[in-house]
């Protein structure tokens, strides 16, 4: 069987003997004081940032779990309206408009059907 070791100060263990760290309580330290980008005030502590985002009813993000929606897809209309909306943007759209969005879409079929 093959031996795995761990440097730890310059020092090697087999893993799994490494000197354990003692059992102690983990503290998290307090933020940073920052300016808030709601109304100018300093924010100093983690409570008051706490207490800043409740008094203006805002919510900090980053760490939730997403929410999953389930997908409706778009209300297909009939073949006849789809018809004539795309007409109706068609007339919409100027010239260089319309060169720009064909070539848009020349590129993207290119780009889409390259073989690797």
């Amino acid at each position: 069987m093959k031996r795995t070791y761990i440097q730890i100060d310059g020092v090697l263990y087999e893993k799994g003997s490494e000197p354990r760290e003692p059992a102690a309580p983990m503290v998290m330290p307090d933020i940073p004081e920052y300016t808030s980008m709601i109304d100018g005030t300093r924010i100093t502590s983690r409570s008051h940032h706490r207490e800043h985002l409740r008094a203006h009813g805002c919510i900090e993000i980053g760490n939730e779990m997403p929410k999953h929606y389930d997908y409706k897809g778009i209300p297909d209309a009939a073949p006849q309206q789809r018809k004539e909306l795309i007409r109706a943007q068609f007339d919409a759209m100027t010239h260089r408009q319309f060169k720009a969005a064909l070539k848009a879409d020349v590129d993207r079929v290119k780009w889409n059907s390259r073989k690797d």
